[in-house]
């Protein structure tokens, strides 16, 4: 048996088997920006009306009923300044009741839109006095919500002189003395603009500017600021002291040091003003000694104020032992001027003696001329016999020397009888020349070689001494017979060395 279906078609007026949905027509429908409101109802081409749903919403905030009304209002953070647009898919669906569906697939993009930055009231800005304060602009109180970079400005005009607001945010004012005493009753308020990069929008926020309401310590800076030192006992050490309190100058009570040697003064600290004051101290000599070669000074620095509020800097000291220059010095001045001052009284003598000599010799001189006495002598006597000699009285026997003889006559120099000879006159007077040249040559030499103290301080200085001291002692000079009543150690002024030995030092 053969069953026979009969498929009975009814064409409704108005129904088509190729149905579309209709969008809006619009140009640029699919476009919206973030943060604004895109709707529109999608529409069939049948007079029946369909159920429609959507796909691929994806928690976009897309909001789609039955009806086919469509409304979304973008987010913010669905494109940004790098990715200025994003573009997202949707599938709109229409299903009538006796079981057509239609299916499209529609595009949308999204445009990244700026927002300008957010200012919230910001905290004060409390300052101390006489110190550098920061103040950062934070972004819990500023902010841009798409996350694009800030920059800060600031009119030049509304900041008090040594303001600072750098494009990071960063606001820094150290307020002189009289600025700081002006905020106490006037706190100012500046104006800044932050600007969002790079589409500068801008946005204005206030700061404002006060005194720090905490009763804080003062503030105590030391110039050199090292917190250790070494010198020799002959140096000195000498710090600058500034001190400021944050609350203000005028709250400084006093200043002051403690040292753990006592034999450091108080007067080593000077007050030049309320907050300024300089320490200078030279430890001396006998500050250490052989057995301690080194000794160390803790030195503390404080400041008080008027509310007992303490500040303190401590300072170690090492002190070395050392050479006490100033006895030295004074030690080898006294050889040094000692040894010019025998040389000079030496120097004296001689020139007495000289003369003497020169008149010693002028008379030697003159003795053959004024002082000569008569010689003779007996030549050769050829030979004796007697003789009678005959008279009318009486007949007598003499002797009778015969042959022939000579008599010499002559004259001979005084002085080469009595006293020396000039001779030996001229010798010792070329000897007192020798020794004279040579010890005012000498002198002159040492004199001017060591008239600074650092070059008495060498070792040459006592070498040259000793090789100098023996022509104060010449072997000659016994010869001379010099007045031995006048001593060596004769002291002179300085004038007077310098009349001798032109180099003289008087130090």
């Amino acid at each position: 048996m053969v069953i026979r279906f009969l498929f009975l078609f009814v064409l409704i007026p108005g129904f088509s088997f190729s149905q579309q949905m209709i969008f809006p027509e619009k140009e640029n429908w699919n476009k919206v920006k973030e943060g604004q409101t895109l709707s529109f109802q999608v529409k069939v081409n049948d007079p029946a009306v369909p159920r429609f749903s959507i796909e691929g919403i994806n928690g976009f905030g897309i909001q789609f009923d039955t009806l086919g009304n469509f409304s979304w209002k973008p987010a913010f953070d669905l494109a940004d300044r790098l990715e200025k647009q994003k573009e997202i898919s949707l599938i709109f669906q229409a299903e009538w009741k006796d079981g057509r569906k239609v299916r499209t697939t529609a595009n949308f993009v999204v445009l990244h839109q700026n927002r300008p930055p957010e200012v919230d009231e910001l905290p004060a800005f409390y300052v101390k006095q006489a110190t550098l304060n920061q103040y950062q602009i934070s972004s819990d109180y500023v902010r841009d919500s798409d996350g694009d970079p800030l920059v800060f400005k600031i009119s030049p005009s509304q900041m008090p002189e040594g303001m600072n607001l750098s494009s990071s945010g960063l606001l820094t004012w150290t307020p002189s003395r009289n600025q700081f005493n002006s905020l106490k009753h006037n706190p100012i308020t500046i104006e800044f603009t932050a600007q969002d990069q790079p589409e500068k929008a801008e946005a204005t926020g206030k700061i404002k500017v006060a005194q720090t309401q905490l009763d804080l310590p003062p503030e105590l800076l030391l110039v050199p600021g090292d917190t250790s030192f070494t010198i020799k006992e002959n140096e000195r050490i000498n710090f600058k002291i500034y001190i400021s309190d944050p609350n203000g100058d005028d709250d400084v009570l006093n200043a002051g040091f403690l040292c753990s040697d006592e034999r450091v003064p108080k007067t080593c600290l000077k007050e030049n003003t309320n907050v300024q004051y300089e320490f200078t101290w030279s430890p001396g000599y006998q500050f250490s000694d052989d057995t301690e070669k080194l000794r160390t000074a803790e030195i503390i620095f404080f400041a008080v104020d008027k509310s007992n509020n303490r500040v303190q800097r401590k300072v170690k000291v090492n002190v070395t032992d050392t050479e006490n220059l100033e006895e030295k010095d004074k030690l080898l001045y006294q050889k040094y001027s000692a040894t010019l001052s025998q040389a000079k009284t030496l120097l004296e003598q001689l020139r007495v003696k000289h003369k003497q000599l020169e008149k010693d010799y002028k008379n030697a001189k003159k003795g053959k001329k004024n002082r000569s006495i008569f010689g003779a002598s007996i030549g050769a006597g050829s030979a004796v016999s007697s003789a009678v000699v005959t008279s009318p009285e009486s007949l007598k026997t003499v002797t009778v020397i015969g042959g022939s003889t000579t008599a010499t006559l002559g004259t001979l120099e005084a002085a080469e009888v009595i006293g020396k000879s000039k001779n030996d006159i001229m010798d010792l007077i070329k000897s007192e020349t020798e020794i004279r040249n040579q010890l005012q040559l000498e002198g002159d030499i040492f004199a001017r070689k060591y008239a600074l103290k650092s070059s008495r301080r060498s070792m040459e200085f006592d070498n040259d001494r000793d090789k100098f001291l023996p022509i104060l002692n010449h072997q000659k000079l016994a010869l001379l017979e010099l007045d031995a009543s006048k001593p060596l150690n004769a002291r002179y002024d300085a004038s007077e060395m310098k009349k001798t030995f032109a180099d003289f030092s008087e130090e």
